[in-house]
Parts: C-alpha cells; structure tokens; sequence
C-alpha cells in the first residue's frame, strides 16, 4: 500500500507552538509528500493567521470548531484529512528533521496501523522542561512506557505522537471522550479489533512539555485518576505495574515512620534509587541542576499519580456511579 501521510493537530490557544511546530515541518528531509490539518478547539487565541504564513510553503489546512477536548479534534482532522495514514501530534512537539523519513522507513520494514514514537528534550528547553521529561521517560520512572525499548508492557502509543492508519479509524471511531486517558483507550479498542501497535524509537519528537510544577502535578494526578477508569472499562488489561507509583508512595511514607522509629533499612533503599535517578539524570543532561530538579519532578510524578490512583481506585471501585458521574471534569461533552 502507498502511504499518503497527514500530520493532525488539535491546537487550543497556542499559535506560537503551531509557529515552531510548522516551522520545523519546513525542515523534513527525505521529499516525502504530505499535508498538515490543523485545528482549532474552540480557542479565544486563534492559531489561523499563523497557519496563512506557511500556506505557501506547504500543504497545509486550518479549521476552527467548537471546543469539544484534543480527542474529538482529532477525530475531527482524521475526517477531513486526505491521506490515508494519520501521524498525531500535540502543538507542544517539535518534529527532528529525519523524523518522516523513520517513520516511513519502519512501516515499510514492517507495516502497523498504529505506531508510537518517544519524546527527547531539545537543546533549547528549559531546565524544568528537561528534568521533567527526564522523570517521563526514563525507565528508573516510568518502566518505558511512554517509549523506552526495555517496555515493561505491550506498548500504548501517546497521542502526541502517534501515527494511525484511515482504515483504523474507520473501524474503532477513533479516540473517545475521556481526557486523558484517550490515546491508551483507543489502543486498548485496537487491540481488541485485531490491530497491531509497534514502538518505532527513531521516530521520535522534541516534546516541550510548557508546564509549571503546578501544572505537572495536575497533568500525572489526572493520568492516576484515569487509569483505573480504564481498568474498568478494560479489564483484561490490568497490571500490577500501574499500582506501583501508589506502593512506591506509601512504601516511602512508611519507611519515614520506621526510620522515625530507628529501623534505617528502608529509607537507605530509598536513597538507593534517589541516587540511581540523580546520577542517571545528570549523566543524560549533563547537569547536576537538571539532575536536582528531576529528583523533585520524580517525587511530585509519583505523589500525584499514586495517591490519585488509589482514590479512583476506591471511587471507581464501591461507587455505584459511572466514572462520567464520579469525575466529571475527565470527560468531555
């Protein structure tokens, strides 16, 4: 099958990351064809007048609908998009030049209808932005799942940076309405409609992560609460991997009270592991700072995910509402 690709990107007040994202499209090596949908969810700050500045240097689209979540925009562009294979992004992403041309080169080497990539820190992002993705991505943090290729698990594409066939689409309807949480939905419904999912490493995007500590705290409470809503509606998907943030917390807190208590062994495996993600840190960002801040970004990463994990976890549980009912700031309409 000849791939005929379209970049889909759902975009909400943010026209100066629309700008570096189009802009480093400009840069794409291998003279692969391809069209950029973009559009706009509702936003009071419109990325449109941007988008015209680049219409004459690609092929490039911009529709503008009612708020609705990134998911059903996705759906949206998926709609009218024109290729026949769909690469996602977030607006926050910024693409390496060689990345089409990976991308195509593992479908052909070996075809999927859903492919996921990782996300790397650029030179150019903030020491936040960096330890950040550090706790993300790294294995000591995550287990590899959000694209490390010692995965823990069967790999779940993101959505800010995955690619989907039209055919897939077609069949699973595409991301629901659940926010977030909507990417490892869909791939769960792929799954369970015969599709395969790959992990394509060298396709991988800058992925600038524009968040406070604040923000990033909201943004992996959110990612607890989520799953195990997802466990609900997929139940042969549960792991014992997803409760390991949740252990690691009241692990943590329990070896404070025993130190308090003058039993040292477990707050020593502690700093165990704090020393293993410091020196790691530092040696991937050549930074002793960066390597401080991604000691604090892993701590709020497993605080924030953890706990919010074992609340929905009982809500989800014991509640006889529907998870709509329960958290319904998760859902859009």
């Amino acid at each position: 099958m000849e791939l005929d690709f379209s970049f889909i990107i759902p975009v909400y007040n943010r026209p100066d990351e629309i700008k570096e994202l189009l802009e480093s499209m400009q840069l794409l090596t291998g003279n692969i064809p391809f069209e950029v949908v973009i559009v706009e969810d509702g936003s009071t700050v419109s990325s449109e007048e941007i988008v015209k500045q680049f219409a004459t240097k690609m092929k490039v689209s911009y529709y503008f609908k009612e708020n609705s979540g990134p998911g059903d925009s996705r759906n949206y562009g998926m709609k009218v998009a024109k290729g026949n294979y769909f690469i996602i992004l977030d607006s926050d992403c910024i693409l390496p030049p060689q990345y089409l041309t990976e991308a195509q080169k593992a479908l052909k080497k070996k075809y999927v209808d859903c492919f996921g990539g990782p996300d790397a820190a650029h030179a150019s992002f903030s020491n936040i932005q960096k330890a950040i993705n550090y706790s993300m991505t790294s294995f000591l943090t995550t287990g590899g799942i959000r694209g490390g290729k010692k995965a823990v698990d069967k790999f779940q594409p993101r959505s800010f940076n995955m690619g989907l066939s039209k055919k897939a689409f077609s069949v699973t309807g595409g991301f629901g309405k659940i926010h977030p949480g909507e990417d490892p939905d869909l791939t769960i419904r792929l799954w369970k409609n015969g599709f395969e999912t790959a992990l394509f490493p060298k396709a991988f995007v800058y992925h600038k992560r524009r968040i406070s500590w604040e923000k990033f705290y909201l943004q992996v409470k959110k990612f607890g609460l989520t799953r195990p809503i997802l466990n609900k509606w997929h139940p042969e998907t549960k792991k014992i991997t997803y409760w390991f943030p949740s252990l690691f917390v009241i692990g943590f807190l329990a070896s404070i009270l025993l130190w308090c208590a003058g039993i040292n062994l477990f707050i020593l495996l502690y700093g165990c592991y704090f020393v293993a993600v410091f020196i790691e840190a530092a040696i991937k960002n050549n930074s002793i700072k960066i390597a401080t801040l991604s000691l604090y970004a892993v701590m709020i990463q497993f605080f924030g995910y953890g706990l919010a994990f074992v609340k929905s976890t009982f809500l989800v549980t014991f509640s006889n509402s529907k998870p709509e009912a329960i958290f319904p700031k998760l859902f859009f309409n």
